[in-house]
């Protein structure tokens, strides 16, 4: 114990990121509890988790947020928490008539997310987090298939959101101290031929997310989506950048999935303790970032994993689709990097997810 006391005092000195870990783990659960109230959801329709909804919109707008001060924080949140309902209505009202296109073509909304996850990091930490929750939002919708009639669940989705990971922010008050984070934001990097170095980040992540998305029309693969994540938070503000970030979550997600694959005997039998273990690496996930990210991307993976294990999906071959799926958008991911518009500067990190 004293061992496991010091070591955490090395990477986390002052307690302060497990404190925002604590707190994404408290906004993900006030806003799934929330969302799970009858009296919330009556008359919003039985085909739509507004609970799940409400509760990825606040996880990762926590994840985002960086201000020292409640206020802004709190404003930030709220901007965060509308990004990712933005983001979500987008899909859900544009999917049904992409859908008359093909199964693979609700996808394409996907990669306008991922072109903003990175071309809003010009705007500063806030913008990172904007970008970033426009995607996520889409993401969730799209996995979520909402279409057009959902636009009332998610909306209150974003309003029970923002209520949810404002809250735990208040509480928090002064004991983090998120400085390092705005190093996430790679202002000021020199582009290439007058375009910003944000725009060409964008330009790299939103090219290998439409190589998915035909890959997955040409031969149907499995969780899809997972790679074009990876395309989107993989690029970095220089090739050499992305290529240490697609080692880091390449080898963070082979260590997360095998240790989540393993807790699949108890998933079913004991869901409290699979839920723990899931809050317990969403705390490391959050005191490893930045600088960890590959400790970070093996922690969300085990929860991602665990979590969809307590949720009913036991398929070995779906859950391990997270492994070659983050190979497959981590190598796009490289190449758009080192073949389109290559930036030479020095690494900066992207936005975590």
């Amino acid at each position: 114990m004293r061992a496991l006391t010091d070591w955490l005092e090395r990477i986390d000195p002052g307690t302060h990121r497990r404190i925002k870990g604590l707190r994404l783990v408290t906004a993900y659960g006030i806003a799934a509890a929330i969302g799970a109230l009858h009296d919330v959801t009556l008359g919003l329709g039985d085909n739509v988790s507004i609970g799940t909804l409400a509760a990825g919109f606040a996880l990762w707008a926590s994840v985002s947020e960086a201000r020292h001060s409640r206020p802004e924080s709190s404003r930030d949140l709220a901007l965060l928490c509308l990004s990712a309902t933005l983001g979500a209505l987008v899909q859900a009202l544009l999917s049904p008539w992409l859908v008359s296109l093909g199964s693979p073509a609700p996808e394409l909304v996907l990669v306008s997310g991922a072109f903003l996850a990175s071309y809003l990091k010009r705007f500063g930490v806030l913008g990172a987090g904007l970008g970033s929750q426009v995607y996520i939002g889409e993401l969730l919708a799209y996995t979520m298939n909402l279409n057009a009639s959902a636009w009332p669940a998610i909306v209150v989705a974003g309003c029970i959101a923002a209520v949810a990971s404002i809250v735990p922010r208040l509480l928090s008050g002064p004991a983090e101290r998120p400085a390092e984070l705005a190093a996430l934001s790679p202002v000021g990097l020199p582009g290439r031929w007058h375009l910003s170095a944000p725009f060409i980040m964008g330009v790299q992540a939103a090219a290998a997310a439409l190589v998915v998305v035909g890959l997955n029309a040409r031969f149907h693969m499995s969780e899809s989506a997972w790679a074009i994540t990876a395309c989107t938070y993989v690029v970095a503000g220089s090739a050499t950048g992305t290529a240490q970030r697609v080692r880091r979550r390449i080898i963070g997600t082979l260590v997360g999935v095998p240790l989540g694959l393993a807790c699949l005997p108890i998933a079913e039998h004991a869901p409290l303790l699979i839920w723990t273990l899931a809050a317990a690496a969403m705390v490391i996930y959050a005191m490893a970032l930045p600088e960890r990210y590959d400790v970070a991307c093996a922690a969300f993976a085990f929860t991602l994993i665990v979590t969809l294990a307590a949720s009913g999906e036991h398929s070995v071959a779906t859950l391990s689709a997270r492994i070659w799926q983050t190979l497959l958008g981590g190598l796009l991911g490289l190449l758009a990097a080192h073949l389109i518009l290559p930036l030479r500067t020095e690494d900066a990190p992207a936005a975590p997810t």
